[in-house]
């Protein structure tokens, strides 16, 4: 299954303004700014100029919220967006919700200490924003994530995506018996995506540090529904073949 292009120009537009080209100018930005958020319960807040509203706008990162300030917008990041922006970008400082700043180490217990499968889902979510993928949410697919090729705008999202640890029933149970895969496939074929399974080994490694990412290692596969109705080879070829 392809990318689905919004409009006969999206594919173009895309093309003319690279994802890798678009995340490259946030960061100058929020770097030059000396942007930090501000810790709240499972997101962060980040305030910036309109300039960067432009730039997180185009690169999909965060939500914005409508305030009644002027001069600055708002935007709610997600967990390991907040953490894929500090910690693999190392363009946005985080305050944590004593006022202090939090480095490396201090903002992964925090984020561990929220959702205990903060490790895998930002292994995962960082694996595919490093290709340039638009990452979002796909809790309303029944998912872990969604991946697009470039901006939503322009483009439908190509994947759905499910994070399971390798070899550990414990921290995520889900496609473990036939029922929940056929089910997960059928859902992802009737909102024309394709499943991806990304596999987190962890190596033996534990999660103590951010440090222990470097040595997880990810598996992606990709399943879909056969159906037999839909034959390999034209059915003029197979009846003439049988006579």
């Amino acid at each position: 299954m392809g990318p689905r292009w919004k409009g006969r120009a999206s594919e173009a537009k895309a093309l003319a303004d690279p994802m890798s080209k678009i995340i490259s100018d946030l960061h100058s930005s929020l770097v030059q700014s000396e942007a930090h958020a501000v810790i709240a319960g499972y997101s962060a807040l980040l305030a910036v100029e309109a300039e960067q509203t432009e730039l997180l706008n185009r690169a999909c990162f965060g939500r914005h919220i409508v305030t009644a300030e002027k001069d600055k917008q708002w935007y709610q990041l997600g967990m390991e967006e907040g953490f894929y922006l500090s910690h693999s970008l190392k363009c946005l400082k985080i305050v944590g919700e004593d006022n202090s700043m939090k480095n490396d180490d201090e903002l992964w217990l925090y984020m561990k200490a929220k959702k205990e499968t903060f490790p895998l889902l930002y292994k995962a979510y960082s694996h595919l924003r490093k290709k340039n993928w638009v990452v979002r949410s796909g809790s309303q697919y029944g998912v872990d994530f969604v991946a697009y090729r470039h901006h939503p705008s322009l483009v439908h999202s190509e994947y759905a995506v499910l994070v399971l640890a390798e070899g550990e029933d414990g921290e995520n149970g889900r496609l473990r018996v036939w029922s929940d895969i056929h089910c997960t496939v059928r859902l992802c074929g009737g909102v024309a995506k394709t499943l991806l399974i990304l596999t987190i080994n962890k190596n033996g490694q534990g999660t103590a540090t951010p440090s222990c990412l470097e040595q997880y290692a990810v598996e992606e596969r990709t399943i879909s529904r056969w159906s037999p109705e839909q034959c390999r080879e034209d059915p003029a070829t197979v009846a003439n073949g049988i006579k």
